[in-house]
């Protein structure tokens, strides 16, 4: 629904975790090793192009994509190729750099965007690793080379747990978004930027070569796929491109500097977090260091903690470890994440179950008493919920309770598509809405299903079935 120039999102859930990043940047000491790892980007067949001991510059590339020539994977930093982690059937994992600490660059001409035409700027940008920035829907993919879409779409606000405030975070690269701005303009055609309702009087709400739109509502308001249904649907047959807010002004950055640049800033949060705040860090930089900031048991107990790198509704979890063997860090930070989530284990034996009272327990069903409570908005609501990563049950069959229709602000229907996607029926799926939707849209449902359903695994392979068969 669209009022006053901005358009309402009435179905939805705001889960308010306790931990939201201050707005404080601190710098993350250079480290020691740098990874880039293919789990990046979906899809991706990797052959390599370096081996270990081979001495590399930051743009370097390290692996391409069999399958997509234009997906180059370039290094973050210089030094040397110091392991390349393979897992089971050889599948590489990631391709680990030991820095130098100089961040000596490949290549540094700037790129000339007044004289580039739109094929000029996609090699470029594919030679300097950075085509890889660029995810095409359907199917969540890096684009080919030579493709392009109807529209590109941009989302600058966070509506999910532990928000981001890209306000804070682009506050300084005015210049560097406005000239990535620029660029996608010209690849594209035509670029959509999304602002929250209250992000009218910023900065980004007056910038040149992007339509602009409010959203307000509850998540997921913010995410990119709720845009493109309100904005463009996608039709079958039809591409679009999306980009995060942050990857604008590291294209801008790296056309200005003439090579990658793959600095930005992410929020470190949640409730384990002592402090959370901000860290500059470069793409590919190690988790190891995340648990010294972590909280610890008052009674002297260890404590076990998950990192997720992004969205705790969808990220992907991640070692904080340092591999005893090789005493190489074991988790590493991905390209597009702007903030890493940490939240306490949950794989303790919950005394009772759903039959206590349990008022402070987060539920969306009102299965417990502070069901009735999810509404507040004031800190001290923030502050007394206990989220951990238990599932608080086991799977069950997938039955309708009518929850996910109340989540699911798309033109679709989620439940029969959901069923659709786990009997592999294609045509089905094409009929429900399956090209516009990526997992991410679907997490609300996952979070509330009482099934336990792994309803974004479900999602993500039916997809996967119908790229490779298409």
């Amino acid at each position: 629904m669209i009022g006053n120039g901005t358009i309402k999102i009435g179905k939805g859930l705001d889960i308010r975790v306790p931990g939201t990043a201050a707005l404080q940047v601190a710098v993350a000491d250079h480290a020691s090793y740098y990874a880039v790892t293919p789990s990046d980007c979906v899809g991706v067949s990797p052959r390599m192009l370096v081996a270990e001991g081979d001495s590399v510059k930051v743009g370097s590339p390290l692996f391409v994509d069999k399958n997509n020539e234009a997906a180059l994977f370039v290094s973050p930093v210089s030094g040397t190729v110091q392991r390349i982690v393979r897992g089971e059937r050889r599948a590489l994992q990631a391709v680990v750099v030991a820095s130098d600490g100089n961040l000596t660059a490949l290549d540094n001409t700037p790129f000339d965007l007044s004289s580039a035409t739109a094929d000029s700027l996609a090699q470029w940008m594919s030679v300097h690793g950075l085509w890889t920035l660029l995810r095409q829907r359907p199917f969540g993919v890096v684009p080919a080379l030579t493709d392009r879409p109807k529209a590109l779409f941009i989302s600058a606000f966070d509506s999910s747990p532990l928000a981001v405030d890209y306000d804070f975070v682009l506050k300084e690269s005015e210049e560097d978004f406005q000239k990535g701005l620029d660029a996608l303009k010209l690849l594209a055609g035509k670029v959509h930027l999304s602002l929250h309702d209250r992000q009218r009087n910023s900065w980004l709400a007056h910038v040149k070569g992007a339509e602009v739109h409010f959203f307000d509502g509850p998540h997921p308001a913010g995410l990119v796929g709720t845009h493109i249904a309100c904005i463009d649907p996608i039709n079958k047959g039809e591409r679009v491109w999306t980009l995060e807010a942050q990857q604008v002004a590291v294209l801008g950055r790296s056309l200005r500097s003439g090579g990658y640049d793959p600095h930005r800033v992410v929020a470190v949060c949640g409730p384990s977090v002592v402090q959370p705040q901000y860290y500059r860090l470069l793409a590919g930089a190690p988790l190891s260091f995340i648990p010294q900031l972590l909280s610890q048991s008052a009674d002297g107990k260890a404590v076990e903690h998950r990192c997720i790198c992004g969205d705790i509704l969808s990220g992907l979890s991640a070692s904080m470890a340092v591999d005893s063997e090789t005493s190489l860090p074991a988790g590493f930070l991905g390209a597009g994440v702007s903030k890493v989530c940490i939240l306490p284990e949950g794989n303790y034996y919950d005394f009772m179950g759903w039959l206590r009272p349990n008022f402070r327990k987060y539920s969306f069903s009102h299965t417990f008493l502070s069901g009735f409570f999810n509404k507040c908005k004031s800190a001290a609501c923030h502050a007394k919920w206990q989220f951990d990563t238990g599932r608080h049950g086991d799977k069950r069959p997938l039955f309708v309770t009518g929850q996910f229709e109340k989540l699911t602000p798309l033109d679709i229907y989620p439940m029969q598509l959901i069923k659709a996607c786990v009997v592999g029926d294609i045509e089905l799926m094409e009929e429900l809405g399956i090209y516009e939707v990526e997992p991410e849209d679907l997490a609300l449902c996952e979070f509330a299903d009482t099934s336990k359903t792994e309803i974004q695994s479900i999602v993500r392979n039916a997809l996967e079935k119908i790229r490779k068969e298409g």
